[in-house]
């Protein structure tokens, strides 16, 4: 292990995070994926915990991949008993992989207190593992759990298992800041200290509990350490483990470290989503380097400056990690960020400078009146639509009605029919005016399928437009149910997917708005 080499533990300590349950058929993708961004090593989990990681080793078996290997996890011998009589490290042996990770404790406290043995017994669990390993023909990573917080309270002892580690045969020694508390300059002297100790390669683990996990990382890497451990986005038990799409770019871009390729870089984005998808979590947008606020700009001088000049509020070009940059229409745009939107959504603005103005003033004064439209693009894109002095709208509002009944006297617990919802619509298409009534199970339901009624009539392919998302805020919880609710509505056609928003002190004309926007995008873009 000459060079530094990434170790991703996305499908064993990334699944630890609350919320998270990875299928085998999930961990089977996920893996695919890291080989595709050039990870060298990928962590598949603990094959003598569960019936879940023992499937997924047996199902690995099958497959190719062109940069990764799979390893197996699991801890070392039980205390007082032969290394060959341990079912876990059986199992780790008998996992069909090449390549095999234990932990122990390397710090007295943990030993003492928590596996309840002598600091000597855990010396020879430490050496006794990694030689019946070894002589099973594996390559053993040695993971010295609580490294940092052991080395602060007896430097000799934790040190002391690097160097039984290393005698027993280990290719790596991995130091882990388990708590994930240390600092980076502790960090940095601890990786010092165990460099004098050993010349085997050392490796990085650290958790983000202060926060500071990528930090920590690269303070080990300068360090000396060769071995990079971490999971794509972040994902881990308590705060999460050291986040890779993090480390990756800055170990490339920032520290010349060539531990992938461009091509693979330029597909971080696409990888940390793709993760986030099977985690069923919505991508976190605020992450550095891969979030969709990343390379975002809000501010009127902001955005400004980078229409002059890239750089001016951007440390890299986003297209390098696959992100793109974003201009974000608020109250604290200017005029030059409602032109830069435009041209970002394929519109070429040709308002006077006294109309982008009038534009300008009135998307702040909707965003007063509890409007925004940050996550809210399809519904922006309309605003600049209409201030063209040729938009020709697909139908027209005219007015709405609905009706909120009890259908049963008995209590709700009995009553299975509940309430019911229903909606008067009238709209008009051209010169066609369409009074229409629909029911729904709530009284946006009840809406929707109204208005779809109505536009149906002209508009039959609509029928592929479907709400997949309905969110609701209240914006000033002080006034209660005089309070401005914001409505932020998403749709599909099921190939793309858009957001609109309504608002007003009624809801239901907060989603009349978003609801009504929504179906006019979609037509506008089938019109283009």
């Amino acid at each position: 292990m000459s060079s530094l080499q990434l170790y991703d533990t996305t499908l064993r300590d990334g699944a630890q995070k609350e919320g998270i349950s990875f299928s085998v058929v999930d961990k089977l993708n996920i893996a695919h994926k890291l080989d595709e961004l050039g990870i060298p090593y990928i962590e598949g989990g603990w094959p003598g915990s569960n019936p879940k990681d023992e499937e997924f080793f047996q199902r690995a078996l099958g497959l190719r991949f062109t940069h990764s290997q799979l390893v197996a996890f699991g801890s070392t011998r039980q205390a007082g008993i032969a290394a060959e009589s341990d079912t876990n490290l059986q199992s780790l042996a008998n996992a069909g992989v090449k390549v095999v990770t234990i932990f122990g404790k390397s710090s007295e406290p943990q030993i003492t207190r928590v596996l309840e043995t002598t600091p000597e017994e855990n010396l020879n669990m430490i050496a006794d593992s990694i030689r019946y390993l070894k002589a099973a023909g594996l390559t053993v990573f040695f993971d010295a759990e609580h490294f940092f917080d052991g080395f602060k309270i007896n430097p000799g002892y934790s040190l002391r298992c690097l160097e039984v580690a290393a005698a027993a045969g280990a290719s790596c020694l991995v130091l882990c800041d388990t708590n994930g508390g240390s600092l980076p300059e502790e960090i940095a002297a601890g990786v010092v200290a165990a460099k004098g100790k050993t010349t085997v390669p050392l490796g990085i683990h650290a958790h983000n509990d202060g926060e500071l996990a990528v930090a920590n990382t690269l303070a080990a890497v300068t360090a000396g350490v060769v071995q990079v451990q971490g999971t794509i986005n972040g994902y881990g038990e308590r705060c999460g483990n050291a986040n890779l799409c993090s480390i990756i770019p800055n170990l490339k871009l920032k520290m010349g470290i060539d531990c992938i390729t461009d091509e693979q870089l330029a597909r971080l984005v696409e990888i940390s989503h793709y993760v986030s998808e099977m985690a069923n979590l919505s991508p976190e947008a605020s992450l550095p380097y891969v979030g969709a606020s990343a390379f975002s700009h809000k501010g009127g001088v902001h955005v400004s400056a980078m229409s002059k000049w890239s750089g001016s509020y951007q440390h890299i070009a986003p297209i390098l990690v696959g992100n793109q940059p974003r201009v974000v229409v608020s109250e604290l745009s200017g005029k030059r960020s409602i032109i830069l939107k435009a041209k970002e959504r394929g519109m070429d603005l040709s308002l006077k400078d006294r109309e982008v103005k009038k534009l300008l003033n009135r998307i702040k004064l909707l965003e007063s009146r509890g409007f925004q439209y940050e996550n809210a693009e399809a519904s922006f894109e309309l605003l600049i639509r209409r201030a063209q002095p040729d938009y020709q709208p697909c139908f027209e509002l005219i007015d709405f009605m609905v009706v909120v009944e009890e259908r049963r006297r008995q209590p709700v617990e009995e009553n299975l029919e509940g309430m019911l919802s229903e909606a008067t619509v009238k709209v008009k298409v051209g010169d066609n005016v369409i009074h229409t009534a629909a029911a729904g199970n709530g009284p946006v339901s009840a809406l929707d399928n109204a208005l779809r009624k109505a536009l149906l009539q002209f508009y039959p392919k609509l029928v592929v437009v479907k709400l997949i998302d309905y969110k609701v805020r209240i914006l000033e919880e002080s006034v209660g149910t005089e309070s401005q609710v914001r409505v932020l509505i998403e749709s599909s056609d099921g190939v793309e997917q858009w957001r609109t928003v309504g608002s007003s002190t009624n809801i239901i004309e907060a989603s009349w708005l978003a609801l009504a926007d929504s179906l006019e995008y979609w037509l506008l873009k089938q019109k283009r």
